[in-house]
């Protein structure tokens, strides 16, 4: 069933009815989630060959990198990656399996623990990132002229912004 309408977008829609995509906003957004899977599957299949990790434990590696003493609360570092604290504990074990993370207690609270990226952590994370940088360049930015590149940062930015949750009793991820 073809629910997108070709009416104006900033027509009015009477209280209770669904303001369906457009046919342009319906090739738009398709185009989109086309696109993102694609790049977040080529940017997976990068890691697991590079590394033998995916991106989501790419990007907490990177986390961990950036963050003072390359350690963080496991809440901290579920919220920075948004993901449940489920997933991330996971993720952490795995990790840890390859010497790449490991936990510590949190001395100001019996119930808290600390990632710690390590040594080892730090070094694949060194090795991989060349790699992971020259195929986000090939799959991203070499396909974007230098202005659309500023039209996607900004269209991003707005996005962003316009999701980023504001409510103390919002359903994060990181709060599951």
């Amino acid at each position: 069933m073809n629910t997108a309408s070709t009416s104006a977008p900033d027509r009015e829609t009477p209280a209770g009815e669904t303001r369906w995509l457009s046919d342009d906003e319906q090739r738009v957004w398709r185009s989109y989630l086309h696109a993102t899977t694609l790049l977040e599957d080529h940017l997976d299949r990068q890691l697991q060959r590079d590394a033998g990790m995916p991106h989501v434990y790419y990007g907490l590696l990177v986390g961990l990198s950036e963050s003072p003493q390359q350690r963080l609360r496991m809440t901290e570092l579920a919220m920075k990656s948004k993901i449940t604290r489920s997933r991330l504990s996971h993720a952490i074990a795995r990790l840890e399996k390859n010497g790449w993370v490991r936990r510590e207690d949190c001395p100001s609270d019996k119930r808290g623990q600390f990632a710690v990226l390590t040594d080892a952590g730090a070094e694949v994370l060194a090795r991989t990132a060349p790699g992971h940088v020259a195929a986000v360049r090939q799959a991203l930015f070499e396909r974007l002229t230098p202005q659309q590149q500023e039209s996607l940062g900004e269209i991003m930015e707005i996005v962003a912004e316009g999701l980023q949750p504001n409510e103390a009793g919002a359903d994060l991820p990181w709060l599951r």
